[in-house]
């Protein structure tokens, strides 16, 4: 029999996709999630795995803790690190609640893989905010995996801080040893519908937002790399199989602005959601903006201005193929749309 794949965060919104892809080539996958006890986290996997005919064995494993991990990676060859906190905003202390959990799993994850005898490759979720802090970093030049995002700090765009120290110390870690190789997946913003029936991901409260009524008044010029999940999933699925993948890969769709996805979004639905139909001024943004838990530096430096991204490795290298935005957009509001979370036929009157 194959050695399984191990799948850390396999409860999360890439995780689970990554979880049912291996399924369905047959592997065999041992999960960590959080809490076995926590149906939350575990019922979709077990449905997921009860819909094809291979193994799922589930783990339970804390990033601040590598013992669970040890056990999860026992027989793995692979080991895809997904595990990692996801928090923009409301953030009360980001040290203690994102750079230290993100960095300090890391570490816990790849000392477990190291005292694997069994695992020769390690995927690693990074993202593009590892590569740059703000649109205005590189005004001249399109993102690519060269560059590191040098501008974030603690204080100043945390997630991004704890994206960037994280993977920076995963390649320290590797870069000292030869059992096992790196390789890392380094997303724009994942959009796409969920495989659980969670609402608490920042995509999701995004596309709530352009049909809920919430955004109705108009939406900053805030332009984001943007990536169907499934996509994400894939790209992890060919990381932890193509015999020669290797180095980071930026994994994105396009770029787009957020009054462009709202244009798609009424391309498909019409008048059935009040989708924002109009742009906030920059100038508003800084009135407003801190209001809403932007600083005046990220409005400066991020709202209105243009920026690119550079994917040819993704698709050179990996093979990757990316779906259409207008899908990815209507499969996650459709979703929606079947939970209950919001309803057609409503008109925008404001």
């Amino acid at each position: 029999m194959p050695p399984p794949f191990a799948v850390t965060g396999a409860s999360g919104f890439i995780g689970s996709w990554v979880v049912k892809l291996l399924l369905e080539r047959g592997e065999t996958v041992h999960a960590t999630v959080r809490s076995l006890t926590d149906k939350s986290k575990v019922e979709h996997l077990q449905a997921i795995a009860n819909e094809s005919k291979s193994t799922l064995r589930l783990f339970e494993a804390e990033l601040h803790d590598s013992e669970g991990y040890r056990k999860a990676f026992d027989t793995c060859q692979v080991v895809l690190h997904i595990a990692s906190p996801f928090k923009v905003q409301g953030v009360n202390n980001p040290v203690k609640d994102i750079v230290e959990p993100a960095v300090s799993g890391t570490r816990n994850v790849l000392d477990a893989v190291s005292r694997s005898a069994s695992v020769k490759r390690v995927v690693v979720t990074s993202s593009v905010a590892a590569i740059h802090c703000d649109a205005a970093d590189h005004p001249e030049q399109a993102l690519n995996e060269s560059l590191w995002n040098e501008t974030a700090s603690e204080t100043y765009q945390p997630y991004s801080f704890s994206k960037t120290q994280a993977e920076r110390l995963a390649w320290q870690m590797a870069e000292t040893q030869s059992q096992w190789s790196l390789v890392t997946i380094n997303p724009s913003f994942v959009l796409g519908p969920s495989l659980s029936n969670r609402v608490d991901a920042t995509s999701v409260d995004l596309m709530l937002q352009m049909v809920d009524g919430r955004a109705k008044r108009g939406l900053p010029d805030l332009r984001l790399g943007v990536v169907d999940v499934r996509d994400v999933a894939m790209a992890h699925v060919l990381a932890a199989t193509l015999p020669d993948a290797q180095g980071r890969h930026i994994v994105s769709k396009q770029v787009v602005g957020l009054p462009e996805i709202a244009e798609r979004l009424r391309g498909i639905y019409a008048d059935r959601y009040p989708i924002p139909q109009s742009t906030v001024p920059k100038a508003l943004m800084y009135v407003f903006g801190p209001l809403m838990g932007f600083s005046i530096r990220y409005v400066k430096r991020n709202v209105g201005v243009p920026f690119s991204i550079d994917n040819g490795k993704s698709m050179q290298a990996l093979g990757l193929n990316y779906r259409p935005l207008e899908q990815t957009l209507k499969d996650s509001i459709d979703q929606l749309e079947s939970m209950g979370l919001i309803s057609a036929n409503r008109k925008s009157h404001g």
